[in-house]
């Protein structure tokens, strides 16, 4: 059975750093694409990284890029979301979601077929 399972989240202040965990199970992550999305109150869901197969190439959107970094440890099945120089408009629910299909790079929704339970990060003072 297919499983992912966020962790790491929390209250941190604005200019801090998170690093959040994405626990697979029932997969081998290094075969799919994991993708970060986010959701903040009363806004769209929001497509933040991707990692994929391991022969493909990252991906960030343009308002992460240069402050978070995507990785994966393939020995814990788990792929990492390093959070630096955060920002109070980062603050939402982040969810971590396995692509369909092996060949899959993308940051829509509906290219997904697996997720995690999301977890908060807050950044506030």
């Amino acid at each position: 059975q297919v499983q992912l399972v966020e962790s790491g989240g929390g209250l941190v202040q604005p200019g801090g750093s998170l690093r959040l965990s994405c626990a697979a199970s029932g997969f081998t992550i290094g075969y799919y694409t994991i993708a970060w999305f986010r959701q903040a109150p009363g806004k769209e869901r929001e497509g933040v990284s991707y990692i994929p197969r391991r022969d493909g190439r990252i991906y960030y959107s343009d308002s992460v890029k240069g402050r978070f970094t995507i990785s994966r440890d393939e020995s814990k099945n788990t792929v990492y979301l390093q959070m630096n120089s955060l920002k109070p408009e980062d603050t939402a629910v982040y969810y971590c979601a396995k692509a369909r299909n092996l060949f899959s790079t993308s940051l829509l929704s509906g290219d997904y077929d697996a997720w995690g339970q999301g977890t908060q990060v807050t950044v506030s003072s």
